[in-house]
């Protein structure tokens, strides 16, 4: 099953990352060059690191040109997730290429990418939901909170990882069929964000 897959390398992703806890720790991925896994570690990698810069820059003692710094560094890394989406949607174009769509065929409102994309951050928030329901300084009412809301999120993660595998199962049934919109980030681009092209005058 992908899902399987996934929760899989997103889970050494993770485990790894903290072995270092280092926002600009270098990744080695263990999985093999070109391989579905390696895409899969690489993008966890960048949404682990992702939220540790999310947690920075909501310092509430930050100093503003600190922040700044981490919002541009945020955005980088917005962009590669989003690339790294589109390569793991690319990857299932292709496998799928042959695959004759039925005249009943479906489309679906994300593609597998982007619903893989909520698994990464859904076992991200997983992790931390099991850390935080383990310290040692809140009260067992707070424990017992965090463990209830970590059964919920472990639940979530049941039910996005049947959906993603029923998703796949539709594709190569061609119940259903992809359909892919690259994305186009406005604000990323000197040439449409008025703000990045005025500046050039």
């Amino acid at each position: 099953m992908i899902s399987g897959l996934c929760n899989k390398a997103f889970l050494k992703a993770i485990y790894d990352y903290h072995l270092y806890d280092d926002i600009n720790a270098r990744h080695e991925n263990p999985y093999e060059v070109g391989s579905f896994e390696n895409l899969l570690f690489t993008k966890c990698w960048i949404d682990t690191a992702q939220w540790h810069m999310e947690d920075e820059i909501r310092n509430p003692s930050i100093d503003p040109v600190v922040a700044l710094k981490w919002k541009r560094r945020i955005d980088k890394s917005n962009q590669e997730r989003t690339d790294l989406v589109e390569e793991i949607d690319s990857y299932f174009l292709d496998k799928y290429k042959d695959v004759k769509p039925l005249p009943t065929a479906r489309i679906n409102t994300e593609s597998p990418a982007w619903a893989i994309d909520r698994l990464s951050i859904l076992a991200l928030k997983i992790y931390h939901m099991h850390e935080e329901s383990l310290r040692k300084n809140i009260s067992d009412a707070d424990s017992a909170q965090r463990k209830a809301k970590l059964g919920i999120l472990l639940q979530q993660q049941t039910d996005l990882s049947i959906a993603i595998d029923e998703l796949i199962d539709d594709i190569q049934r061609g119940e259903k069929y992809m359909k892919v919109y690259r994305q186009m980030k406005m604000y990323n681009d000197p040439e449409l964000n008025p703000v990045l092209y005025n500046s050039k005058k």
